[in-house]
């Protein structure tokens, strides 16, 4: 059977989605883990230290992957609540339940890891910078999707209101992405960009890439196996679930 061949769209059913989500979970944790070791022996043990920053500069190991899976996570999340809404998917709005603790966690772990770079770098553990600012709204974008989703008794009506919210908030990201560029800030730019490629050292850039493929294996594996739970959750009356708890 051809890729193009298969049905995807089968997996649309929360039954269906479980079983494939359940055979997903073991290979991305193995792949996160195996990355994840690949990438901190590369930065912190191979690549060379910065000739301005000294070795306080490896935290971008986890800082910047980090970062970057905040925002990855929230447009997902933000994707998966609109498709939820507009087409009344329940996998889809389920999908995006799973997703934003997950996307907390990174926002948490981008902001937590930049204040120990800061300390060094700036002589301050936080300053009112922009993106540091836009980033931490980030982090309050997705606690408050996840209150107010949990505020709510019926879930239909709390998939809704929180894909609103998810939907007002995902304008926050690009003012993270752009806000070196659009406001004088302390934040260094990027140095890694599509047009311009990467100013820093290969040893450098290729730990920083392993650790963003493994960050990424992580959210899948995490978000999928809380996705898992939340379909159990929400599917509890459905026969096929109480078989399922049935022979756990």
């Amino acid at each position: 059977m051809q890729f193009s061949e298969i049905n995807w769209f089968k997996y649309a059913a929360p039954q269906r989605f479980y079983s494939l989500a359940g055979r997903i979970v073991p290979w991305m944790s193995v792949l996160a883990v195996l990355l994840a070791v690949a990438g901190l022996a590369l930065g912190l043990l191979i690549a060379p230290t910065d000739a301005q920053q000294g070795d306080a500069y490896r935290i971008i190991f986890i800082h910047v992957p980090a970062a970057w899976m905040s925002m990855v996570v929230y447009l997902a999340m933000a994707f998966w609540a609109a498709v939820g809404l507009i087409f009344n998917a329940r996998l889809s709005a389920m999908l995006a339940s799973a997703l934003a603790p997950s996307g907390a966690l990174m926002t948490f772990v981008a902001l937590w890891t930049g204040a120990f770079w800061g300390r060094p770098t700036w002589g301050a553990w936080w300053v009112w910078d922009a993106r540091l600012t836009s980033e931490l709204v980030l982090l309050f974008l997705y606690i408050g999707f996840m209150s107010l989703h949990a505020a709510i008794d019926d879930p239909r009506r709390a998939d809704r209101a929180a894909a609103l919210l998810a939907l007002v908030g995902a304008v926050n990201v690009p003012i993270i992405y752009f806000s070196v560029k659009w406001w004088n800030t302390l934040h260094q730019g990027a140095s890694v960009t599509f047009t311009q490629g990467s100013t820093m050292a290969a040893p450098m850039l290729a730990g920083m890439l392993v650790m963003a493929l493994a960050f990424w294996a992580y959210c899948i594996a995490i978000s999928l196996a809380r996705l898992r739970v939340v379909i159990l959750e929400r599917e509890q009356h459905a026969q096929w679930v109480q078989a399922e708890l049935g022979n756990a």
